[in-house]
């Protein structure tokens, strides 16, 4: 797949205030500071499509991107941010939780993972809760050009067998980096083919 053009379609805290125009919704969400603004950007070829900062959980609405005016890239707040208050956090799962239960138009969800770190119960929990809910995702490793190539070929192994201790299959899973550019093709090939099943 090739973007052409992406603009952001607008902001909502619920599916009612999603854009009027039903397309499919592929979404991205992760954990604090992983890279989630930055590999949108770098997916879509636009700088600043997504504002990224170096202040963790930015993003506190559901921000939908028009993508070749055929379907909305899902920029969702993020989880388990530390620093937060307890108010803060339920405000944001209420947000996360509406969305994944309520949107029918959505295809499926990429949740980020930082390549560098083994498994963190906070993403396994969502991962499990997608699984248990019937929410087709898949896993894209973040910041690959921070390791070498067989280190970080080495810790995402790792990583997938972590999983398999709780699962008895994987979703799919790609390397990425904003930086480099890494996985774009196969991830937008990947999400070409959901939304275009041969």
């Amino acid at each position: 797949m090739k973007i052409k053009e992406a603009q952001f379609a607008g902001s909502s805290v619920s599916v009612a205030g999603k854009p009027a125009r039903k397309l499919p919704e592929i979404a991205f969400i992760g954990r604090s500071n992983v890279g989630k603004s930055s590999l949108i950007n770098m997916l879509c070829g636009r700088r600043k499509l997504a504002m990224t900062s170096s202040t963790p959980g930015k993003t506190k609405l559901v921000n939908h991107f028009l993508i070749n005016d055929a379907w909305y890239l899902v920029d969702l707040p993020g989880y388990g941010f530390a620093k937060m208050s307890q108010r803060e956090r339920e405000k944001l799962h209420g947000i996360i939780s509406n969305f994944l239960t309520y949107s029918e138009e959505l295809e499926m969800i990429f949740v980020l993972v930082d390549a560098r770190h083994d498994v963190q119960r906070v993403d396994l929990d969502f991962m499990q809760e997608l699984r248990d809910n019937a929410i087709p995702f898949g896993i894209l490793f973040t910041k690959g050009d921070k390791l070498g190539p067989v280190a970080l070929q080495r810790q995402v192994d790792a990583y997938k067998n972590q999983l398999l201790q709780y699962w008895e299959g994987l979703p799919p899973c790609f390397i990425t980096s904003a930086q480099s550019g890494l996985g774009r093709d196969d991830v937008l090939d990947y999400i070409e083919s959901i939304l275009n099943p041969r």
